[in-house]
């Protein structure tokens, strides 16, 4: 395997945690001015970043009903997992499955030796072999990328903005603010919201972009990018034959899915992946060049 360092990608993560990271110190000098407890904000943030960069992986696994499964269970995929991870210069990662029949896939840990691929029961009636290397190199690729470490730090800040949003009552303290009344808290809770906007859309920039990442570095894994363009177009046509239900249990998870569960326009303008069309055009723009070269 030729892979090569993406510097596009470091270099849209690092920008993305810069401007986090300032955003954060802006928001909790607001929620200070407005006279909160500065022990209770900066002890319930820490916890919490903590918590979720530790367990993120175990939650997003418990969101998607997926567990981890033994080689006795699932050997084939157990021996291509371990096949592309020598490939990829990885460790091999944990392997889940979720049984449902959404046909989707997901990458999630905090570093390369603690990092879990999981596959729906449904991806794996869908896919051909070729197909679902594919899709598994591309998963591989995230955990190389180290961008899911960097997604789950960078969801951190627009999750507590959403706490405070939904919860900033709480916060409202015991006495007086400076601004008076109820003043304080309405500060702290439009400033969430400007928060929550901002990350949103930084996190949905990056997303974007690193799906691009993971299609070439699974394509530079397996060499077969047309295998992973195949995979995509299936697995889109298959979305409009999943029960609705089965959609809205597991949309949360839309930016770790290799394709998004999506419909509508406002759908489209907040889309945690790049469409479909553009990404197997990419693709195959990919597959001519290995053949040419």
């Amino acid at each position: 395997m030729e892979w090569k360092t993406d510097w596009g990608l470091r270099g849209r993560m690092f920008f993305t945690m810069f401007l986090l990271a300032a955003l954060y110190i802006a928001f909790l000098g607001v929620l200070l001015w407005t006279n909160q407890s500065f022990v209770l904000i900066v002890g319930f943030m820490s916890v919490f970043l903590i918590a979720q960069f530790f367990f993120s992986d175990k939650l997003a696994l418990r969101s998607m009903g997926a567990r981890e499964v033994s080689e006795e269970e699932y050997p084939d995929l157990h021996r291509m997992v371990g096949r592309l991870s020598q490939q990829a210069d990885l460790p091999k990662p944990t392997v889940a499955v979720a049984d449902t029949r959404t046909p989707n896939a997901f990458a999630t840990g905090r570093s390369q030796k603690n990092a879990t691929v999981a596959v729906t029961t449904g991806l794996l009636q869908t896919l051909d072999q070729d197909e679902l290397e594919g899709v598994m190199a591309h998963e591989l690729a995230h955990v190389k990328n180290r961008d899911v470490a960097v997604m789950t730090i960078a969801s951190f800040l627009a999750t507590i903005a959403m706490f405070i949003l939904r919860w900033g009552f709480l916060f409202g303290g015991g006495g007086r603010d400076r601004q008076g009344g109820g003043a304080g808290i309405i500060v702290a809770i439009v400033a969430s919201l400007v928060v929550w906007v901002v990350s949103f859309l930084l996190i949905r920039a990056l997303s974007r972009y690193r799906e691009y990442a993971a299609d070439r570095g699974g394509a530079a894994i397996t060499g077969k990018p047309a295998a992973l363009a195949s995979a995509l177009m299936t697995i889109d046509n298959r979305m409009d034959r999943v029960p609705k239900e089965d959609l809205r249990e597991q949309s949360e998870m839309n930016a770790f899915f290799i394709v998004p569960i999506s419909s509508g326009v406002i759908a489209n303008l907040f889309r945690t992946h790049p469409t479909t069309e553009r990404r197997v055009e990419r693709l195959q723009e990919l597959a001519g060049e290995m053949e040419s070269a």
